[in-house]
């Protein structure tokens, strides 16, 4: 079997990780994006977030529909009330 890459990255591209913050603090949005069993993986990540980072507030959200962008309103609303956002996929 041959496995083919359609990235093409024939000399690997270095990476640098983005700067950090520091000590995370403010509020943080998880977006549920209506993939069935997002839900259970935020739920689960809520908790780990509440217990290691009890000082960060968790704003919980959720599109409309996994087949198209978040509404304008809704984005708007995730922009204004956080400073990080987390994203979940689940199937």
């Amino acid at each position: 079997m041959e496995i083919i890459d359609p990235t093409d990255e024939r000399v690997p591209l270095k990476r640098t990780l983005a700067a950090r913050r520091g000590k995370l603090h403010g509020a943080v949005a998880l977006l549920d994006i209506s993939k069935p069993r997002g839900d259970v993986f935020l739920d689960r990540l809520a908790e780990l977030l509440a217990g290691r980072l009890p000082d960060v507030k968790v704003n919980r959200y959720r599109k409309p529909t996994f087949t198209k962008p978040a509404p304008e309103e809704l984005r708007r609303r995730i922009a204004a009330d956080n400073d990080f956002v987390i994203e979940a996929l689940a199937d």
